[in-house]
């Protein structure tokens, strides 16, 4: 299928600017470049569902520090006064950009078409933490959510891991680490084409490699940020391909981009997964790009896709 064509519009006027001036992310400071990417977020998505709440928290991390997170209470409560069930999610943004806010219309709408608490994580951005602190990050506030969801009216056996992109692959490395360290299991692992693979030398990260939202050299500057050294490419917390076992994982919802670099390694993650025995339903959204979740002024798959994942945490809570 085509590249959309409100997506080829958008995606020509982001090569206009560029031609005439506009630095890719790769060439700015990491400061300067979460600022534009959180500002980008205020043209390219629609504006928040309505949520009952949003709560501002402060998660302790294992090294003493305090990471901020964002809770969404759903419109919809329980009628019975029950607890809810919760979705845990890492935004994206290649561990270097990215953030509460410019993930906030996704996860609003997370919460409102479940429905259920969404509770949005700010793990520490690379250069400044680097490897593993944003998988650490992951898991301490899966256990402290574990541990205090309770007191915020959250059903902790009913809690869904998910995030997108760099998010992706914190939210199903936490399962693989969860499985391992005898940790409660999340029910479900929502992953929106997620960054698996520890190389990116797949035939659609040849094809797909310029003109199409994330680009080769965007991608390799945010890793070459957040990694330490050449072997942490092969550490399945960064590539979660590179795990020796991948069963008895809770099961998993991938959503992938047909024109996206990461589209053929999300496929072969899908496919380890199956081939695990791990339950896995995997859609690709035609005539799509990375990040197309959180492009809704310019795409209606951003509804759509939020929809689908929400349906799969419904059926899973």
């Amino acid at each position: 299928m085509p590249l959309d064509p409100d997506l080829a519009a958008f995606l020509e006027l982001v090569d206009a600017g560029t031609s005439n001036g506009t630095q890719p992310l790769h060439q700015l400071s990491p400061a300067t470049a979460r600022t534009q990417y959180d500002n980008s977020t205020l043209s390219l998505d629609s504006d928040g569902m309505d949520v009952a709440s949003i709560k501002s928290l402060q998660i302790p991390c294992r090294d003493g520090n305090w990471i901020d997170a964002r809770l969404y209470a759903p419109a919809i409560p329980a009628h019975d006064g029950s607890l809810l069930p919760a979705l845990l999610y890492f935004h994206g943004g290649g561990y270097c950009v990215g953030g509460l806010d410019s993930h906030d219309s996704l996860c609003r709408a997370l919460a409102a078409l479940t429905p259920c608490y969404v509770l949005s994580i700010a793990y520490r951005l690379a250069p400044e933490h680097k490897f593993p602190t944003a998988v650490h990050d992951a898991q301490d506030a899966y256990r402290w959510l574990l541990s205090n969801g309770f007191s915020y009216g959250i059903d902790t056996r009913r809690i869904a891991v998910g995030g997108d992109s760099a998010g992706g692959t914190l939210a199903t490395g936490l399962a693989i680490a969860a499985r391992g360290a005898g940790w409660p299991q999340p029910i479900l692992q929502i992953l929106l084409y997620p960054c698996t693979s520890a190389r990116q030398d797949t035939g659609s990260h040849n094809r797909l490699a310029q003109g199409y939202l994330l680009e080769a050299p965007t991608l390799q500057w945010m890793f070459n940020n957040y990694l330490r050294t050449a072997a942490d490419r092969t550490d399945w917390r960064f590539a979660p391909l590179e795990a020796a076992d991948l069963s008895n994982l809770t099961p998993a919802f991938i959503a992938l981009a047909e024109f996206d670099p990461l589209v053929d390694e999300g496929i072969a993650y899908a496919e380890r997964l199956k081939a695990a025995g791990v339950a896995t339903q995997l859609k690709v959204y035609d005539g799509m790009t990375h990040d197309f979740a959180r492009l809704g002024n310019i795409v209606r798959e951003a509804d759509l896709v939020r929809m689908d994942m929400a349906q799969a945490l419904a059926r899973a809570f």
